[in-house]
């Protein structure tokens, strides 16, 4: 039997180091969490960030608008925050609804206190492999892999999916990790025929158990980053009850989920330390 990568662990060490990092700078740093509506989905990741911010020190608050508030009313609280010198970071809740922006809105948020790593400007940082704000998922991606010891370099990674705030920058942070990158998608003929050859896959297309056991290669370490509602339960992308019988595999839930939470909080910690 292979290794179930759980994220709990990894994720108790990074926020174990925040905690340590909270006491050496000797005051709390304060992320502030934007959310448009009452989405069920968000309110269970938004409640989950403010209660593990708050556990290592972390000053979390929440500002909330109605769903049926106007895009100038979000973009107004964006620039309030920016300018708010108490607020180290914050982030916009999304999805945002229908009458809004998504990309104007992020993009209105000052790179200083993007969190997420969701802005033009920290993506092309993140590309140009300067020091910037990593998305969290992929960050969290990474130190799964790190946690437990994955040999990344020299290695071929295949990443399945290419949205701007997973599969994209989970290329990029393989790629400067020096694997060998091939990104899949919607539109790439025989997946099987790329995942059957990689040592790493990042699955991350939202698209219940698509990878199954005769696409992955024996000893591979596979990352399911994909969560669908199916029924009462959440679903990942990889069938894991047949792949963990050949590689390594992270659970859904309870592998990338408390990575991302956590390196989320990672980046507000970062953004206080950078003012200091």
């Amino acid at each position: 039997m292979y290794r179930t990568l759980s994220g709990k662990e990894p994720a108790e060490a990074v926020l174990s180091e925040i905690k340590a990092r909270v006491a050496k700078l000797g005051r709390s740093p304060k992320l502030v969490i934007v959310q448009v509506g009452d989405d069920p989905a968000s309110t269970t990741y938004v409640t989950s960030k403010l209660k593990k911010a708050a556990a290592v020190g972390i000053s979390a608050e929440l500002r909330k608008l109605a769903k049926d508030a106007a895009e100038k009313e979000l973009l107004s609280l964006v620039k309030e925050l920016n300018k708010d010198r108490s607020v180290d970071g914050f982030i916009v809740q999304t999805p945002l609804p229908k009458q809004m922006d998504e990309k104007a809105i992020l993009d209105a948020v000052d790179p200083s206190k993007d969190v997420d790593g969701w802005t033009s400007a920290s993506a092309g940082r993140l590309f140009s492999g300067l020091d910037c704000f990593e998305p969290a998922t992929p960050a969290g991606v990474m130190r799964m892999l790190d946690f437990y010891k994955v040999r990344i370099e020299g290695k071929h990674a295949v990443v399945v999916g290419r949205s701007n705030t997973v599969g994209k920058p989970m290329a990029l942070m393989l790629l400067a990790r020096n694997a060998t990158v091939t990104i899949c998608h919607s539109r790439t003929q025989d997946l099987a025929k790329h995942t059957s050859s990689a040592d790493i896959i990042v699955a991350a297309v939202g698209k219940p158990g698509l990878i199954t056991a005769d696409m992955v290669k024996e000893g591979a370490s596979i990352v399911d980053v994909g969560t669908t509602k199916v029924g009462e339960k959440l679903s990942g992308d990889v069938d894991f009850a047949s792949v963990i019988k050949k590689a390594d595999c992270s659970p859904v839930p309870g592998g990338v989920g408390p990575l991302t939470v956590a390196m989320l909080i990672n980046n507000v910690m970062k953004a206080a330390e950078r003012r200091a």
